[in-house]
């Protein structure tokens, strides 16, 4: 712990973690949002589930090439601009009455205009405290990001079910202008300018970590979407039990990123941490209906959770040049979100053929795949024991007069 009480005294740091954090916020509020929203509408979850899939398809479209905008003309412009279309397709979506095929269309657009802040800020920390204190930060970021999925689905589904969704929606509009006026107007977001990729879109990918942290986030973050379904069909969309459980995984996750932060990482450290993931998902299927027991294996499991996450975040830092940054998290994030729904969507095939247990199975091979992937291909990450997780400098020739 005093290595974060240092890390959050430097000038900064907590009001940038706080920006990002409230800018972010939206992101674990809009699913569910919107599913209630356009399924109160058309009376039909699948026209929901296909508006949720189109935003989907546009934040996996749109995250490499908006972060490599931010080197090409600015954070703060790209940022503003997005947070704008964003925050108008949302609005749009919560108070018209259309066509599915129109909310299809707004969805898209709220997906492609999604800001992307995560890359944004990811790559601001190496700017903000010194080499030292980069893993630290890392793993304090990865942590402290539970702390939207806890708490913005419960607020969004409180507010669409038990209020209105159209005022949901609106809260998930005004939480997005106003966090991201926040984090836009932060002075660490004026102060970092990201150089200019000379390379084209998609070169990034050539750097093995980078690959390597984006399968691997397809792999893990769809088998933790995957177990939610998993809680979510044993207990019912409205069972209490669901929503503890998948608390007491984000505190596990919260708990194991804040207690990793100050410990090395080494080309292994990935796999080892997902092995943590994969024994506590692996524990869930001796006892599938009893939260009781499924809180206390996903809290093991949620202990590897955000460690690893840092650690593939860290990793990428140290691989690439800083121009290059925000392209890379771009890529890691949209394996991520194709992750997400390719783990959700095998969840529910399993769910309708076998039952819960289907997506626990799921969950626990696609964790397992992850740990292999990242074992097998161990040397693609950088050793972080004795160097720090700063980019690779921006270099360019220089004219000699000779």
């Amino acid at each position: 712990m005093p290595t974060y009480r240092e890390l959050l005294r430097t000038p900064g740091v907590a009001r940038i973690i706080a920006a990002q954090l409230t800018a972010r916020f939206p992101s674990g509020m809009v699913s569910l949002g919107l599913l209630i929203h356009v399924e109160h509408l058309t009376h039909s979850y699948a026209a929901a589930g296909t508006v949720l899939a189109a935003v989907s398809i546009g934040q996996a479209v749109s995250g490499p090439v908006t972060s490599r905008w931010m080197g090409r003309w600015g954070m703060r412009p790209v940022l503003t601009l997005l947070t704008l279309v964003y925050a108008a397709a949302l609005t749009a979506l919560a108070l018209i009455v259309a066509p599915v095929a129109v909310l299809v269309l707004l969805g898209l657009v709220a997906g492609l205009s999604t800001p992307p802040v995560q890359s944004a800020v990811r790559t601001i920390y190496p700017k903000l405290v010194n080499a030292r204190q980069l893993t630290a930060l890392y793993s304090l970021d990865a942590s402290l990001q539970e702390m939207i999925w806890v708490m913005a689905p419960v607020l969004v589904t409180f507010l669409a079910i038990q209020v209105s969704s159209v005022l949901a929606l609106l809260v998930v509009v005004a939480v997005a202008v106003l966090g991201g006026a926040w984090f836009i107007l932060s002075p660490e977001v004026g102060r970092v300018r990201i150089p200019r990729s000379r390379a084209a879109i998609g070169r990034v990918l050539r750097k093995p970590t980078v690959v390597l942290a984006t399968v691997i986030g397809v792999l893990f973050i769809g088998s933790a979407a995957a177990v939610e379904a998993g809680v979510v069909a044993a207990f019912g969309e409205g069972g209490l039990e669901s929503g503890l459980v998948l608390a007491v995984f984000a505190l596990g996750s919260l708990a194991g990123g804040l207690g990793s932060g100050g410990i090395p990482m080494s080309p292994w450290s990935t796999a080892r941490r997902l092995c943590i993931v994969a024994l506590g998902t692996g524990l869930t299927l001796l006892w599938i209906d009893n939260p009781w027991w499924l809180g206390a294996v996903l809290f093991i499991a949620g202990v590897g959770f955000a460690p690893a996450l840092a650690v593939m975040l860290a990793s990428t830092s140290a691989s690439v040049k800083f121009s290059e940054t925000a392209e890379a998290y771009g890529w890691i994030n949209t394996g991520q979100l194709i992750g997400a729904a390719l783990g959700s969507m095998a969840a529910g095939f399993a769910i309708d053929g076998v039952g819960p247990a289907g997506a626990y199975v799921v969950s626990v091979a696609l964790v397992v795949s992850a740990a292999l992937v990242a074992a097998v291909f161990h040397r693609g990450f950088p050793d972080l024991r004795h160097r720090d997780a700063s980019p690779i400098p921006d270099t360019e020739q220089l004219p000699v007069i000779r």
